[in-house]
């Protein structure tokens, strides 16, 4: 494993997929969204006052709450519920980089002369693929940061702040964030090298959305609640996914048909 082929090859995917408008607004616009989204609905439930009825409440969550009081739960719950967003983000900012990293330079034909230097396979999908998870793991990170900042400015109490630093958020943020952000690059890594439209590539790639979009829906429904538990058996079946992924990314890039057949 070449070190330093690994890094020029980040470098130069930084100089040309930051020169698109498109990959730096979605970057930048993408964590502001997701994260004043759930600071205004914080800042709505300050009219609740300390009488907020908590008995709708998932019985599963009001165990989460502990001795939160009653209003403090239902911020806590509510703010829950936006938990899905920084697990979203991360899914969807490297999609759009990884979907060009390949199909778009054989379009550009500027990875042909990439494929027939020394290069490795391995590192260059490490390389590709550590170039569209680093920008998304962080801004996800900043806006989670940022968002547990502003919280007390919007109505959060010191007591809710500090839920949000507790296991569960502290696991999906950290965790299983740069883990959906390898898989959804991986995935689209594997796309991009089968197809030859950098369009069509981002199309297929963002299939694997669908199903963080079922965990929100069910969480929106009440049937699943975001314990630690969920989060680490989250992990482990994530961690196990992003190395199958990445194998079979790896044993599906033929670069020699790619050189010779791939019009």
């Amino acid at each position: 494993m070449n070190l330093q082929r690994i890094r020029t090859v980040i470098d130069k995917e930084w100089a040309e997929v930051f020169k698109n408008r498109l990959v730096l607004f979605t970057v930048a616009f993408l964590p502001i969204i997701f994260t004043v989204l759930p600071l205004g609905v914080l800042a709505g439930t300050r009219s609740a006052g300390g009488s907020a009825n908590t008995g709708d409440l998932p019985p599963q969550f009001l165990a989460m709450c502990g001795g939160l009081a009653g209003n403090d739960c239902l911020q806590y719950f509510i703010l829950n519920e936006f938990m899905i967003l920084f697990m979203i983000m991360p899914l969807i900012i490297p999609i759009s980089i990884a979907s060009y990293s390949i199909v778009g330079e054989k379009t550009t034909r500027s990875l042909e002369p990439l494929l027939a230097s020394p290069i490795s396979t391995g590192e260059l999908l490490l390389a590709k693929g550590l170039a569209a998870t680093i920008p998304a793991v962080l801004a996800t990170w900043a806006g989670f940061i940022i968002f547990v900042v502003l919280a007390p400015l919007f109505g959060a109490s010191g007591a809710v702040v500090r839920q949000l630093l507790n296991p569960v958020w502290f696991v999906a943020i950290f965790v299983i964030g740069p883990l959906i952000a390898i898989l959804a690059v991986n995935f689209a890594i594997l796309v991009s090298s089968r197809v030859t439209d950098p369009r069509v590539a981002e199309q297929i790639s963002a299939v694997i959305i669908v199903p963080l979009l079922a965990v929100l829906f069910g969480q929106i429904a009440g049937l699943i609640v975001l314990n630690l538990t969920f989060m680490l058996v989250g992990v482990v079946v994530l961690a196990l996914i992003d190395v199958g992924v990445a194998i079979l990314g790896t044993r599906l890039f033929q670069r020699e048909t790619i050189l010779t057949k791939w019009k």
